[in-house]
């Protein structure tokens, strides 16, 4: 079991939602309106006057054989829309109840 946090930009929530739907991922944690600056290229989401846009989160956990589909179809959504910015790591689940 692998735990996936996912953050993006806002607009894109139906497109990631979708993709859970598909790939029947059914548990989640969403937060909405996540400020937060990309350590590479993005620009800031703050929703402040020069800054207006917001990103989402998901935390969810997957089986490990759906992780490599899920970043691939997340990645394919990233580079189409680069500039709206979203990202997702990976972390090992050790326990849980």
């Amino acid at each position: 079991m692998k735990a996936v946090f996912i953050t993006y930009n806002q607009s894109l929530t139906f497109e990631v939602q979708a993709i859970f739907d598909e790939l029947s991922v059914r548990g989640y944690t969403q937060w909405m309106d996540v400020k937060g600056r990309g350590s590479k290229t993005g620009e800031p989401h703050e929703g402040t006057h020069s800054w207006p846009e917001l990103n989402n989160a998901h935390l969810t956990m997957v089986e490990d054989e759906k992780v490599a589909t899920l970043l691939d179809r997340l990645k394919a959504i990233d580079e189409r829309v680069e500039q709206q910015g979203l990202r997702a790591f990976v972390l090992n689940v050790e326990d849980s109840i």
